[in-house]
C-alpha cells in the first residue's frame, strides 16, 4: 500500500498541480522550512463569499512538501476560508498516505503552515 502512496506523492511533485502564482491575488504569503531550505509561497483568489475560485503554489524543495502543497491546493479549490480552518496535521497525513518522522512531518505541514498563516494570520495550529 506504502508503494501505492509513494507513487502519488511522486506524481504529485514531479506533475504539480495548481503549481505558478496568481496575479492578482487576493491572499498571498510564503514560508520556509529553515531546517531543509524547503520554501512554499501559496496565492488564492476568493470571491464575495470567501469561496476559493483560484488558488496555486509555487516554491522548490523536497518531493513531500511539493507533493503535500499540490494535493493541498487540489483539495480547497471551491472550498471557503471557513472551511480551510478546520484543516489539521491529520489531513495531510492522510492525503499523503505515508508515515513520516519528525523532520518529514514539517516538510510536509509546510504548506498547511502557509495556507493558514496566509489567509489567518496565525499558527497556533502548528504544534498540534
Amino acid at each position: 500500500m506504502d508503494d501505492m502512496y509513494r507513487e502519488v506523492i511522486l506524481d504529485h511533485y514531479k506533475n504539480p498541480r495548481h503549481n505558478g502564482e496568481l496575479d492578482p491575488a487576493d491572499i498571498s504569503y510564503q514560508d520556509d522550512n529553515p531546517l531543509c531550505g524547503d520554501m512554499i509561497r501559496i496565492d488564492l483568489r476568493v470571491d464575495k463569499d470567501n469561496k476559493i475560485i483560484e488558488c496555486a503554489f509555487s516554491g522548490h524543495g523536497c518531493a513531500i512538501s511539493q507533493a503535500s502543497a499540490s494535493m493541498l491546493m487540489e483539495d480547497i479549490k471551491g472550498k471557503t476560508l471557513d472551511d480551510i480552518k478546520d484543516y489539521t496535521r491529520d489531513d495531510i497525513l492522510e492525503m499523503l498516505g505515508i508515515e513520516l518522522g519528525p523532520v518529514r512531518l514539517k516538510c510536509a505541514m509546510l504548506s498547511l503552515k502557509v495556507l493558514k498563516v496566509g489567509a489567518y494570520g496565525v499558527q497556533e495550529w502548528v504544534e498540534d
